[in-house]
């Protein structure tokens, strides 16, 4: 069984030209729009109540997040590190139209250039799972995602959903991992998943 037995705040960076200079290719980066859980995610993936900050305000984190990540085995009792990184939620209206411009060049420079990041976890609601903002972000994605690079689709807030729903979405994204933050559902696949993504890079190194 993979565990992750600890997570704590780097820094924080504006954009790509301000974010932390590393060699390896071992950032994961969690992406969503307005309101669809990320930051509980987060908390609940590391077991750490306050890792990320939960705002009330959608869009209130303007900034790019880094946590230091540890994970174990617990059958091998090996350890491994990663990098969780938090950006900024996509698709606001309640900021200047120039800041607005500038905050998703910004993120859109950083998903596209970012040389370390090794997985891409894009988080959507499970409610809704057609919005068109979605729908651009995972083809943007697909375009700019280099061969060593991996996309993770995540369907959040799935205790929402009775049985026939859920069983519904599942047929539709037969890929994507569903979970529940509140309910503590598809969480260890998460893990697992990220970890065995990190494994096959740190092997083929």
């Amino acid at each position: 069984m993979i565990e992750i037995i600890d997570a704590k705040f780097i820094t924080s960076a504006p954009n790509i030209q301000k974010a932390p200079q590393e060699a390896l290719q071992n950032e994961v980066v969690f992406m969503a729009r307005s309101n669809v859980g990320k930051s509980s995610l987060l908390n609940a993936l590391t077991n750490h109540k306050k890792l990320a900050k939960v705002s009330a305000t959608p869009g209130k984190t303007r900034l790019i997040n880094y946590f230091d990540v540890t994970f174990m085995d617990r059958e091998t009792s090996v350890k491994s590190e990663a990098k969780f990184v938090d950006l900024p939620g996509f698709g606001y209206a309640k900021v200047a139209k120039s800041i607005k411009y500038d905050w998703e060049k910004n993120l859109t420079d950083y998903v596209a250039q970012r040389e370390q990041i090794k997985l891409f976890i894009h988080l959507v609601d499970s409610r809704h799972p057609d919005l068109e903002i979605d729908t651009s972000v995972h083809d943007f994605l697909l375009t700019t995602c280099r061969e060593n690079q991996y996309i993770l689709e995540v369907f959040t807030k799935v205790d929402k959903l009775n049985q026939k729903e859920q069983d519904a979405l599942r047929k539709r994204f037969p890929n994507a991992i569903m979970v529940s933050s509140a309910k503590k559902k598809g969480l260890q696949k998460v893990v697992q998943v990220i970890y065995d993504i990190l494994k096959e890079e740190k092997n083929a190194d």
